[in-house]
């Protein structure tokens, strides 16, 4: 069985480091697909169809590869939380989050363009936030990390410490759950070792 290139279309460091992490280097090609057309309400669909659309974008390239899409969103009392806007989003943000509990969603979608075959799956993780003062989330914003991440806060940086404790997978917080993407890979046909370098 020929092993396709492996490629990932979103901009995430965090997806990519964590590819890297189990043998896995991608080529990384953003979709920069309009998030804004895709209007809806509920967190699992609205990220399976980003996902989806992402890679949907890139695949016409990759005659012969497997396209990754992945999308994330924080959901909290069933209202959706992409990235904020601004530092001023944010801080509301957080003073909301502090103390709460979310659920991350994270779209996760293959597309082997040589077998012609498309996965999408969903992944979801409870997140229980810490109790924080002003002082902290003001802090915490001014580092700039929230703005770069779904629900505003990252996993494996600085958002760490205001996270008490998650119920689910671990790496599906910062951005895509390995244990998803073993299965899916075996679904296709392969070993998630196949990939290693």
């Amino acid at each position: 069985m020929n092993i396709p290139q492996f490629v990932l279309a979103s901009a995430s460091p965090a997806r990519r480091r964590l590819l890297q992490t189990v043998g896995i280097e991608p080529i990384v090609k953003p979709s920069d697909f309009d998030e804004s057309q895709i209007q809806l309400s509920d967190p699992g669909e609205l990220v399976q169809v980003l996902a989806q659309r992402k890679a949907e974008t890139i695949a016409p390239q990759f005659p012969s590869a497997l396209i990754m899409g992945c999308d994330s969103v924080l959901a909290i009392d069933g209202k959706i939380h992409g990235k904020p806007a601004d530092a001023a989003e944010a801080i509301a943000r957080w003073q909301f989050m502090q103390g709460n509990i979310g659920d991350l969603y994270t779209g996760h979608v293959l597309i082997d363009t040589a077998q012609n075959r498309t996965l999408v799956k969903c992944q979801v993780t409870r997140v229980y936030f810490a109790t924080m003062s002003d002082r902290a989330i003001q802090a915490y914003v001014a580092t700039g990390e929230p703005l770069k991440c779904a629900g505003a806060f990252a996993l494996e940086g600085f958002g760490s410490l205001f996270v008490e404790k998650i119920a689910g997978c671990h790496s599906n917080v910062i951005g895509l759950s390995l244990p998803l993407l073993r299965q899916m890979l075996a679904e296709l046909g392969y070993e998630a070792t196949d990939f290693w370098q």
